[in-house]
């Protein structure tokens, strides 16, 4: 599947913001899609493109799990409509079970909960992957570091002796 260029406008379906770092700072163990509950003009902001995750994290709160630090700025209207708090906790949508395994794997194991993207599924409703995360130690960086710069050595390497022979 080629990629297509990026167009100006709004997302309908796909990414809407990455925490890019995530997989540098933690060892991401296990994933889950949720959903999340937005108001009409947070979905809007989404949709252009303007969300901040790269400091959000998840936690357990009465039996529910929320989304903080979650950065969505205002829609750039004048109505009353588009006026919310950009850093609010927003709830997550997760089963119980979910809820309760997840809790408890960041109460018995000292994991984060870690979101990785905000993204909008085929249907159009908006979704956040979240990591359940270790923390990375100093030394664990340095090889993922030196693992990513000899997967990019090998790449060039096989690219160029391709061109040689060519």
């Amino acid at each position: 599947m080629a990629a297509s260029p990026k167009k100006k406008g709004l997302i309908s379906h796909g990414t809407a913001a990455q925490n890019r770092k995530a997989h540098y700072d933690f060892k991401i163990n296990e994933t889950l899609e949720a959903g999340m509950v937005l108001l009409g003009a947070e979905v809007k902001s989404l949709r252009a493109g303007r969300a901040a995750i790269g400091e959000a994290w998840a936690g357990e709160r009465d039996g529910e799990m929320w989304l903080y630090n979650c950065y969505i700025p205002e829609w750039q209207t004048n109505s009353f409509m588009a006026k919310f708090e950009p850093r609010r906790p927003r709830k997550l949508l997760m089963s119980h079970k979910q809820i309760s395994t997840w809790a408890g794997a960041v109460t018995r194991q000292g994991a984060t909960i870690v979101p990785l993207e905000i993204l909008f599924n085929e249907q159009g409703r908006a979704k956040v992957k979240l990591g359940l995360a270790e923390g990375k130690q100093a030394h664990d960086k340095r090889a993922t570091i030196a693992a990513r710069d000899w997967q990019r050595d090998k790449a060039r390497v096989m690219r160029d002796k391709g061109r040689e022979h060519g």
